[in-house]
């Protein structure tokens, strides 16, 4: 059975939210285990001689919080597209009014945890840049990984990993928003109720005289 058009799309920007919360969070675990586990967001640099060092991290739970929203945000994506690709080829693809609550409350939740983790990355890496460009070392975070890094190998890449984590987080929350939208008008369509047939339309004619045979005219 094929699925509507709305859910198509819908299921289209599923699949293009599982890759930006793919990306985001493999980025931000990849700039994380480049600091040996600190959390750089937030963090404060200094300066060792000719090198820089990552004195005072962020909690990791910090970095935990925004990589696991966007990697069980990608996942949930995944599971859903697959599992009505199943159905569509296989069983029944309707979604019901409940299926359909369930849905937009997620939305919702989906939405406030990616625009919380963008927010995160945008602001920690703000602060984090700051922190490095107020030692005069440098005069951008981009030119920072350039410099040696104390301990040797630590933040390989890491304002690109951050900045396309940030970015990834900010088009998932785009499409996330786009996806609320389409699931409340798939939600009004199947609230409207179809207006009761009044007995001169000619519905209710062909049906009457189909039961009951049609009616003689009087002269």
């Amino acid at each position: 059975m094929a699925l509507p058009w709305l859910q198509r799309a819908e299921l289209a920007l599923f699949a293009a939210a599982f890759l930006c919360g793919a990306v985001a969070a493999a980025a931000l675990t990849r700039t994380q285990g480049s600091f040996s586990g600190s959390c750089p967001l937030y963090g404060v640099v200094s300066l060792n001689r000719s090198s820089l060092a990552l004195s005072r991290p962020s909690a990791p739970s910090l970095c935990y919080f925004v990589a696991g929203a966007s990697g069980l945000l990608a996942l949930y994506c995944l599971l859903l597209l697959l599992f009505w690709v199943y159905s569509s080829c296989i069983e029944d693809s309707h979604r019901g009014r409940i299926g359909l609550r369930v849905a937009l409350a997620i939305s919702a939740i989906a939405i406030f945890l990616v625009l919380v983790s963008a927010c995160v990355l945008r602001f920690g890496t703000s602060s984090l840049c700051k922190s490095i460009t107020s030692l005069n070392a440098t005069i951008s975070c981009s030119e920072a990984q350039k410099i040696p890094w104390t301990p040797p190998g630590t933040a390989l890449q890491f304002y690109s990993n951050l900045h396309n984590a940030e970015n990834s987080s900010w088009v998932s929350l785009v499409l996330w928003c786009v996806v609320l939208v389409l699931q409340v008008v798939q939600w009004k369509s199947e609230a409207t109720p179809y207006p009761p047939l009044e007995t001169g339309d000619s519905e209710w004619s062909s049906e009457t005289d189909a039961l009951f045979g049609p009616r003689l005219s009087h002269s």
